[in-house]
């Protein structure tokens, strides 16, 4: 076995560089920014109005001041500001020559025709300089930013309508077991419906990759390799859950070494998922994930998602909180590091989920995160601190 830590190295070093492609940035969600997104103009572009009000000379505030104009966003002021006038202007419009501030319409009163009058004692200037924001040329979005619903406001708004992008990872998911049928199939007494495959599917595609799938191989290696050579013509990582431990139909590590796979890793010292391997074909990669769906969903978060960005040209940082347990934790064997399902209390403490083992999938579905219990560690008590994954 080796580690977790040394697990992840490999695969990460493995990683190559991705292509690139000039893309429609409203269609660039979950993409990666594959260069440096550059300012083209200052923002704001002119002085602006923050608030709704009256702009004006701020030496004329206490004055009755005649209004001039009335200024929407999107108009260019037609009036010069004078002793004692101001106009009217709507937040977002450009302050008109000669105002050096707007005071606010909550703080006014009207006098007379045309006229206003401030009725606070002071007032801030209340205008969005030209440039206070962002400066022409200044770098915006970073190469290697994953792209948000916020990254693309910013792009649309300099203008930034073809960004160029890493290009798409394509992921290919397979379950492997005789006893598996699809979810809408009803099983046979010696049969399970195959969760793994569509958990897998959902995980990949939260990282904004399209999987695909190539179905249920059964425990013949001519089937298993058939889909193999399926998935290696048309994706370039290759997922597969079940068969990758020491049993007698656990075929999949000598069919992937007939495809010609340089399995680098095939055992890690994580529980659950201990049985996890990981090997690459001239710029193809595979993951054999244990099959119970607890496993294979932990070492998805740990290691395939990772590996996933890191091809898209993201580094993947999980967030990393340090947080108490509730309550205490044994445990009879450490010789792997164990993550087991968690709840995020209100007051920031971790509560450990009644888990019955790698195949109890229903557990995570109450789960806020992942706790690590360090490989080594027997016993924990209540309010030591624990390594937590969020979910």
């Amino acid at each position: 076995m080796i580690t977790l830590k040394n697990a992840q190295d490999i695969i990460l070093n493995s990683a190559q560089k991705p292509y690139t492609e000039n893309i429609d940035f409203a269609k660039s969600l979950n993409r990666v920014l594959a260069e440096d997104v550059f300012s083209d103009a200052d923002y704001p572009s002119f002085d602006k109005s923050a608030v709704d009000g009256y702009a004006c000379r701020m030496q004329d505030i206490h004055d009755i001041l005649v209004v001039i104009e009335t200024l929407p966003a999107g108009k260019n002021p037609r009036h010069i500001i004078g002793k004692g006038q101001c106009s009217k202007i709507m937040t977002g419009a450009m302050i008109p020559d000669g105002a050096d501030c707007v005071i606010m319409v909550e703080d006014t009163e009207i006098n007379g025709d045309n006229k206003i009058r401030f009725t606070g004692n002071k007032t801030a200037k209340n205008i969005r300089y030209k440039g206070e924001e962002i400066r022409k040329n200044d770098i915006l979005l970073k190469k290697g930013t994953l792209i948000r619903p916020q990254e693309i406001a910013v792009m649309a708004m300099m203008g930034c309508v073809n960004p160029l992008v890493s290009g798409l990872v394509k992921v290919g998911v397979i379950s492997t077991g005789d006893e598996l049928v699809e979810p809408y199939e009803i099983p046979a007494p010696s049969q399970i419906r195959n969760s793994n495959a569509w958990q897998l599917l959902a995980q990949v595609g939260e990282t904004g990759l399209v999987p695909v799938y190539f179905g249920i191989a059964c425990d013949l290696e001519n089937i298993i390799i058939e889909k193999i050579n399926n998935a290696i013509d048309n994706s370039d990582v290759i997922i597969l859950s079940g068969g990758v431990s020491m049993g007698d139909f656990d075929l999949v590590p000598a069919v992937l070494e007939k495809a010609g796979f340089n399995i680098v890793f095939r055992s890690i010292s994580v529980q659950p998922g201990r049985p996890t391997l990981f090997g690459v074909k001239e710029g193809k990669y595979v993951f054999g994930l244990p099959g119970n769906p607890v496993s294979s969903f932990v070492i998805f978060e740990l290691l395939v998602k990772p590996f996933l960005y890191k091809l898209m040209g993201y580094d993947y940082s999980p967030p990393e909180l340090r947080l108490p347990l509730s309550e205490g934790f044994e445990r009879k064997n450490a010789d792997r590091e164990k993550w087991i399902p968690v709840k995020i209390m209100p007051d920031r403490t971790v509560s450990i989920i009644n888990y019955r083992g790698s195949a109890h999938i229903h557990a995570l579905t109450q789960a806020g995160g992942l706790a690590s219990i360090p490989l080594g560690v027997y016993e924990l008590n209540a309010g030591d601190l624990v390594y937590v994954r969020p979910l």
